[in-house]
């Protein structure tokens, strides 16, 4: 039934429909501005959208009228099914919030696939909470401490390639960390919770502080002009600015050999850090390839000068 009442409709008003849906599951609210700001129409139209939603999808909205919004319903159960790489491509890239009809492609391609992807429920209370600033209490599964219950103050997302991670402040260690979403299970927003102000994005030393790092064609490799023409370097220089918190993950995925000597000698090490002090003090380095802290390197020379015992 529900589905001949979707198809009856216009494609523009199944658009606005489905956006309507993502709005309120992934941020937790909408207001008739925002379709307004979103399609040009007009605010009675606005208000048509969303009494039409809520009819169709009775208790996945309710009227807030102190915030004079629309929020996320005590019985929400979703009405369009997202793709999980459509609705990421919406949060973070802002495109992609139309209905989720199968749709030509334009031209032939293919592009490998991330490990796993989250599951849209965690996704939906992650984003709540970096949207509404409030915590969020968690079941985390880590290979380091097994299950654990924390409260974690989340407030952005990180693709490293593979799979996805929120960045959060961790209320059980009072560090600022990366969790991995498919280890994160029962998600319950804790809205109306203070957040303390050391909590917050801004009090991250790894997210605020940007490393400038030079990367050159890996001197152990043939042909540096090819890999000049790969990456676009200019002057046979790659320079890029990342986030401490990210640096590691694109240095690992990209395959950059971090070490002091480029001693890395797999073809799979096209580019080397010009100099590997550029990443001193970032936390993530210890997933660049080839990185060794300064304790390690201290360690290897204090080896290297210490005699050699002969045993008899």
């Amino acid at each position: 039934m529900l589905n001949e009442q979707l198809a009856g409709l216009t494609q523009p008003q199944r658009d606005r429909l489905a956006f309507v849906e993502l709005r309120v599951r992934f941020l937790g609210e909408i207001r008739r501005q925002d379709l307004v700001a979103r399609f040009g129409i007009q605010s009675a139209a606005a208000s048509r959208d969303l009494s039409l939603y809520k009819e169709l999808a009775q208790g996945n909205i309710d009227y807030d009228s102190r915030a004079k919004s629309y929020v996320l319903g005590a019985s929400f159960t979703p009405i369009f099914d997202f793709p999980q790489e459509r609705v990421l491509s919406w949060l973070t890239q802002g495109f992609g919030d139309g209905e989720p009809m199968l749709l030509k492609a334009w031209v032939l391609s293919e592009s490998p696939s991330r490990l796993t992807h989250p599951d849209l429920d965690v996704l939906a209370s992650v984003t709540r909470a970096i949207h509404q600033a409030c915590p969020l209490g968690i079941e985390y599964h880590s290979i380091s401490n097994g299950r654990t219950e924390r409260e974690i103050v989340p407030f952005a997302l990180i693709d490293n390639g593979l799979r996805w991670h929120v960045r959060a402040f961790d209320r059980k260690s009072s560090e600022f960390r990366d969790f991995v979403m498919t280890r994160i299970k029962r998600p319950v927003v804790l809205k109306g919770h203070p957040v303390a102000p050391h909590e917050v994005s801004d009090q991250d030393i790894q997210w605020t502080r940007i490393v400038e790092l030079e990367l050159v064609p890996h001197p152990d490799q043939p042909r540096p002009e090819i890999t000049e023409m790969d990456y676009g370097m200019q002057g046979g220089v790659l320079r890029i600015k990342l986030r401490a918190a990210t640096a590691g993950y694109i240095l690992r995925q990209w395959g950059v050999d971090c070490s002091p000597d480029h001693s890395l000698r797999s073809l799979e090490h096209r580019l080397w850090l010009k100099d590997h002090l550029a990443i001193y003090g970032v936390h993530s380095a210890v997933l660049a390839p080839g990185y060794r802290s300064s304790d390690q390197q201290r360690l290897e020379v204090d080896a290297e000068l210490t005699p050699r015992l002969t045993l008899t």
